[in-house]
């Protein structure tokens, strides 16, 4: 409705004697207005005497009866159906009036304007107690952090206590909320925090709006680009997600998030702080207990619950999963493909292909896998071996070269160097060869332990050989023959046997006095 003119104020001033100039130039209103004004009170016979008991509708009601409507001038649209479909992807209010609009027009009847549109959503959505879709489109967003408080974990045998961090994540639309606690805050445990809350979720969204920590954002000066790490970057990628950090210090960019870490606090942290957790397995069975009633529970300014508009709204609308979630992996650079054609990673050995024997490569490991780059192309993949494991070889035959050895040494050379040393060193030697699959992964091993003939004797590593065999060991190695030499004990063992004292074959390892310090 148009705004009304203060007839009421205008017949006062009129009978105090004013002309129509004079009020004009008194009220906000023109000339013209205070003339029809006059014009309706002459009709109607109505004088200030008349109206002075009325208020300024009552009064403008008497004057312009056609002008006032008991109802709106303009039809509503069904603003039920305009907040569901601005949950939809790419839906405006913009479209919604422009649709309005026409509907209207087609009917012949009146229609609102954008702003007045615009307006009495903003009316509807504080009048039904719901959250406003401008802004927030179902499917879209995904916001995470860490939050504040923590919880504690019990060692039952020392008593020591340790922090355990929750990782928060939410969707805005509908509120539904993922927490998973953790021992750390590290990248590692953050990147995982990630994939698991896609999965709980069962679908990924276009952007990811993290806070500025320093596992997920290397810098993000005031002016320029953000740079994120390169981890997190990957981990994004890899689910068709863009990552949008929170401008620094504006809690705003993420208020759901910040919400969430508050919620989080309140229903799970505080839900259970009278109980003492020894085993984290147990602790986050109940973090994930608490974390389902709290999406189960009524919202107390709208209606439903977090699980259940997100069921009904927005997990169609999320993007499906990858075929296999994202993995956790370590960059490690610059490493040298050896003659043998393996790479070394903690003290196991992979195999590369013989044409990049020499060159530099890169490693990505994750979890269960160990890859080969070089320069952008994956050469191998490999199992990756258990943490405890040490020597040992993962070797694919289509690696090594065919009809020859690429490297400078093969086994029958190497056997011949253990042949001049002397029959215990070809024992070692021949042991060593014995228990690999390809005889290349025996090089590495088996000319360490000749190449002790090089800072002791010939005969010294002959004599260590043959103690290390005495001891019963089933295949020595340069790690066992080392100590033996560098404590002498192959020299004792040969004084004892020059004095009639046991023999070579009798003797088992003996530490000298260069062992235990000066006597």
């Amino acid at each position: 409705m148009a705004r009304r003119i203060p007839v009421r104020e205008m017949l006062r001033l009129r009978a105090s004697g004013l002309s129509a100039t004079a009020i004009a130039r008194t009220q906000p209103v023109s000339k013209t207005s205070v003339v029809d004004t006059f014009h309706a009170a002459d009709e109607r016979g109505v004088a200030w005497e008349d109206v002075e008991g009325m208020t300024d509708a009552e009064a403008y009601a008497l004057l312009f009866p056609e002008r006032v409507h008991d109802g709106p001038v303009y039809a509503d649209p069904d603003w039920d159906r305009v907040h569901r479909e601005l949950a939809r992807v790419g839906v405006t209010l913009k479209r919604l009036h422009a649709e309005y609009r026409d509907g209207a027009r087609s009917k012949g009847e009146p229609f609102m304007s954008y702003d007045r549109f615009c307006k009495r959503y903003r009316e509807f959505t504080v009048r039904r107690q719901v959250v406003s879709r401008v802004g927030h489109k179902a499917g879209r967003i995904l916001e995470v952090d860490w939050a504040g408080p923590t919880m504690a974990l019990v060692d039952p045998a020392t008593g020591e206590v340790s922090k355990v961090y929750l990782f928060v994540a939410c969707l805005p639309f509908s509120r539904l909320s993922y927490v998973e606690p953790t021992l750390d805050m590290g990248q590692d445990t953050w990147l995982r925090c990630h994939v698991h809350a896609f999965a709980y979720i069962g679908g990924s969204t276009p952007c990811i709006v993290p806070d500025n920590l320093k596992a997920g954002v290397t810098r993000h000066p005031k002016e320029g680009e953000v740079e994120l790490n390169g981890a997190y970057r990957e981990m994004a990628a890899h689910y068709g997600s863009a990552v949008m950090p929170a401008r620094v210090a504006t809690p705003r960019d993420k208020p759901s998030a910040e919400n969430e870490v508050w919620q989080a606090a309140l229903e799970i942290i505080a839900a259970l702080r009278d109980e003492v957790f020894t085993d984290f397995n147990q602790l986050k069975a109940a973090v994930a207990a608490k974390l389902e009633e709290h999406n189960a529970r009524p919202f107390t300014k709208r209606e439903g619950t977090r699980r259940e508009v997100f069921e009904e709204q927005e997990r169609p609308l999320l993007r499906p999963l990858p075929a296999a979630p994202y993995e956790v992996c370590e960059w490690v650079y610059g490493r040298k493909v050896q003659k043998n054609c393996h790479v070394a990673y903690r003290r196991n050995y992979y195999s590369v292909s013989h044409l990049a024997v020499g060159k530099t490569v890169d490693l990505r490991v994750t979890d269960a896998t160990l890859e080969v780059f070089l320069g952008g192309e994956r050469l191998a993949t490999h199992p990756l071996f258990p943490a405890f494991a040490r020597n040992r070889y993962s070797t694919h035959a289509g690696d090594l070269p065919e009809g020859r050895s690429y490297s400078d040494w093969d086994a029958g050379r190497i056997r011949r160097w253990a042949d001049r040393v002397g029959p215990s060193c070809r024992e070692v030697v021949d042991r060593i060869f014995q228990r690999v699959d390809y005889e290349e992964q025996g090089f590495n091993a088996a000319l360490a332990v000749l190449r002790l003939e090089h800072r002791y004797t010939r005969q010294r590593l002959e004599r260590a050989c043959g103690l290390a065999l005495a001891s019963g060991g089933p295949s020595p190695r340069y790690r066992h023959l080392k100590p033996i030499l560098e404590t002498n004990q192959d020299l004792v063992s040969r004084a004892h046997a020059d004095d009639g004292g046991p023999g070579e074959d009798e003797a088992g390892y003996v530490r000298g006095a260069d062992f235990y310090g000066e006597a």
